[in-house]
């Protein structure tokens, strides 16, 4: 069996999601500030660009390709998917087209009910009304040997954190402040608990602080 898996962009203030969302803009600024280094990095410049031989070969990246490295099945929460920007429209299919990076079984935390939609590269997702222990057993049979990550967003990553789910956490934390949002670590005092802590601080100045069971 697998290990279950978090890797998340935070700010040095802890958020990990960002409130300036527009109906023009519906990522957002603070967005695109607080993951500019990981999508920088040739492994996502590849895998979510389409954009092979391009961006950064530093430590960002040794993190960045590690992100799929091992990975078999994937879980998200329906606000990582879009289903909050659009309900009820049976033809969105997330935000990152036809071939979307993850190439694994995708499962999205949602109240609302549709059928699994196959994508390009391997992709499928699941859409599953379940708890988190429901939801983690549905990954980890798809995932079979290989790792499950729990992707996001902050509401769906803490109730694994909370009920010590988690083998490995990694959070790069941009060197910027959001001061707004959800924070990772709101309810997760002494989460540092039964894990070892490894640091370290990549050329773009984004520290990669990797939590380890």
């Amino acid at each position: 069996m697998g290990h279950v898996r978090v890797d998340l962009n935070i700010s040095l203030d802890g958020y990990a999601t960002t409130t300036d969302q527009t109906a023009e803009d519906p990522i957002g600024q603070d967005w695109n500030r607080l993951v500019a280094a990981y999508l920088a990095t040739r492994t996502m410049q590849e895998r979510v660009f389409g954009q092979p031989g391009r961006g950064t070969t530093g430590i960002d990246e040794k993190y960045a390709a590690a992100y799929f490295e091992g990975i078999g099945a994937e879980v998200m929460g329906a606000g990582m998917f879009g289903l909050h920007l659009h309900p009820d429209d049976p033809d969105w299919q997330g935000w990152w087209g036809p071939n979307p990076p993850f190439r694994v079984p995708v499962f999205v935390l949602t109240h609302e009910k549709r059928p699994s939609l196959t994508m390009e590269g391997g992709t499928v997702f699941h859409f599953v009304q379940s708890s988190a222990e429901e939801t983690l057993q549905l990954a980890r049979d798809a995932a079979g040997d290989r790792d499950v990550r729990i992707g996001g967003g902050i509401r769906t990553v803490r109730p694994f954190a909370a009920a010590g789910l988690i083998d490995r956490l990694h959070v790069a934390i941009a060197p910027i402040l959001l001061g707004r949002g959800e924070n990772l670590w709101a309810d997760l005092r002494g989460f540092e608990g039964g894990y070892s802590v490894a640091t370290e601080v990549a050329e773009s100045g984004t520290i990669h602080v990797t939590f380890s069971r």
